[in-house]
Order: structure tokens, then C-alpha cells, then sequence
């Protein structure tokens, strides 16, 4: 009997079907494993140049951070310097206004000291005052005391009267309190040449006009206690009238003393008045 043929018999394509989808299947297996290589490779070149991106942003921020730094202290020290000139300003100012202050303040005590002088020189002439023999006037922080020479002296003479003696007595007691004013004592006369009876001891107007000046120095230094270091005496003869000498009224307002109360010089201008003086 002759053998039948195998309805399920082995298929002579099958391996190399099988083999076909193995290779295909490791084809897209490969092809997959390829991909996401890629994909990997790519993803990590990406974060590689974020990475890069990023540390050269830092660098930079950096860069700019110790740039901005470096404009903030510049600034900071330029307001610094501001600050310490005008603090320095402020500083001198305030010194300028305490020095102003107290100028004002020390003006203003000079000024109530030389009322009070005044007044009190007022008080004790007035009555010599009110009869015309002595003249009272004040102006530019002076006083002048202006006394005719007959309530000082006897006719042609230049030794005091015992009447100027007693005047020159009651403003030695106001003179002897002023502690910040030189006194200058001036003597001045007329126009007319001394007497042949004084011409022996004073040859002209100048020798008399210093000798009645020395005198009343004299008397207030040694009598009436005024600090001799304050008292000054001058002679002008005939050169500084003050009325004219046509008539015996003007003569007799030239024949006369003049005490004039000048401020002292501040410390600095005294020297630089005595250094002036010296280089003469």
C-alpha cells in the first residue's frame, strides 16, 4: 500500500520565514536601540550646552555683579567725600556763626559800658555842662570831652587852678573805671603867641599847649587813680581850632582840653600796629 503524504507535513518555508522575522525584529530592535541612542545623545548634548550656557551666564552675572560693585563703592565714595565737605562746611559755619554771636555779644557790651561812661561823665559835669564850659559829645564808639581852658586854668598859665583841680577831681572817678579805652588828652590854644610873661618858660603855643596837656595827665594819673599805661598827652598849639580866632568868643572855644576815650586795639592789631611801628 503506498504511504499517503503528510496533510501537516513540515513546511520548507517556514524557517526561513522564521529566520526573515527574527532579523526583521532585530532590524527594528536595532533601530529602536538607535533612536533612543540618539534621542540620549542628543538630550544630553542639549543639557551639556545648558550646562554651559548656564556657567557662562554665571560668569557673566559674576562679571557684571563685581562691575556694579565696583560703580557702588566708587559712588559710595564720592558721597562719603560729599558728605565729609559738607560736614566740614557746617563745621565752619557754626564756628562762624558762634564767633559772629559772640562779637555781637561783645559789641553790644561795649556799647552799654560806653552809655554808662557817658551818662556817668554826664552826671558829674552837668553842671559845667549846662553853663557851656564843657562840651560832651560821643560818636564812632568814642567819647570826647571838650573843657575850656579857663575852667582849668588861671589866665596864661598852664598849672591847674585849684577849681580845675576839683573838675578834673569828679571825672577822674568815671575816668578811673574805664578799663578798655586809651585816653588822650590834647591841650590846643588860640592863635595868639604866649605873653611876654610866659614867652621865658613856653616860647611858643606848642610848649604851652603840652605843658597844660602833661598837667591834666598828671593830675589824673596821680590824684584821680586812672592807670598812667591808659593816659596820653598831646600838644596842637593853634593847628585844630574849632571856632574862629577873629573874635574873642571863637578864641576862647580854641583854648581849651580835649579827652578823647578811643577803643583799644584788638590783640592781633596791636601787634601788627606795634611790628608796623618797630619797622619805622
Amino acid at each position: 500500500m503506498a504511504p499517503q503524504k503528510d496533510g501537516g507535513g513540515s513546511k520548507p518555508w517556514v524557517p526561513w520565514l522564521v529566520t526573515a522575522v527574527v532579523v526583521l525584529l532585530s532590524g527594528v530592535a536595532g533601530y529602536l536601540g538607535y533612536g533612543a541612542y540618539s534621542m540620549q545623545k542628543e538630550r544630553a548634548e542639549a543639557a551639556e550646552k545648558s550646562a554651559a550656557e548656564a556657567r557662562a551666564q554665571t560668569v557673566s552675572t559674576e562679571q557684571a555683579r563685581k562691575v556694579l560693585e565696583g560703580q557702588l563703592s566708587q559712588q559710595l565714595a564720592a558721597k562719603d567725600q560729599k558728605l565729609t565737605a559738607l560736614e566740614d562746611e557746617r563745621t565752619r559755619l557754626n564756628t562762624e556763626r558762634d564767633q559772629l554771636q559772640q562779637a555781637v555779644q561783645e559789641k553790644d557790651a561795649e556799647l552799654a559800658r560806653l552809655k554808662a561812661t557817658y551818662e556817668d561823665i554826664e552826671q558829674k559835669l552837668k553842671s559845667e555842662i549846662a553853663d557851656g564850659e564843657i562840651r560832651l559829645s560821643q560818636a564812632e564808639g568814642r567819647i570826647q570831652v571838650d573843657l575850656v581852658d579857663k575852667i582849668l586854668f588861671d589866665s596864661g598859665e598852664a598849672n591847674l587852678s585849684p577849681r580845675g583841680s576839683e573838675v578834673l577831681a569828679r571825672l577822674g572817678t568815671v575816668l578811673s573805671k574805664v578799663e578798655d579805652r586809651s585816653i588822650l588828652v590834647s591841650g590846643h590854644t588860640d592863635d595868639a603867641p604866649p605873653s611876654q610873661r610866659l614867652a621865658a618858660t613856653y616860647p611858643t603855643n606848642w610848649e604851652l599847649s603840652v605843658a597844660r596837656a602833661v598837667n591834666v595827665v598828671r593830675f589824673l594819673g596821680e590824684k584821680a587813680s586812672v592807670p598812667p599805661g591808659r593816659l596820653v598827652a598831646a600838644g596842637h598849639s593853634d593847628t585844630k581850632p574849632v571856632a574862629s580866632n577873629a573874635n574873642a568868643k571863637g578864641r576862647a572855644r580854641n583854648r581849651r582840653i580835649e579827652i578823647l576815650l578811643i577803643p583799644d586795639l584788638p590783640a592781633g592789631k596791636k601787634g601788627q600796629a606795634q611790628t608796623a611801628s618797630d619797622a619805622r
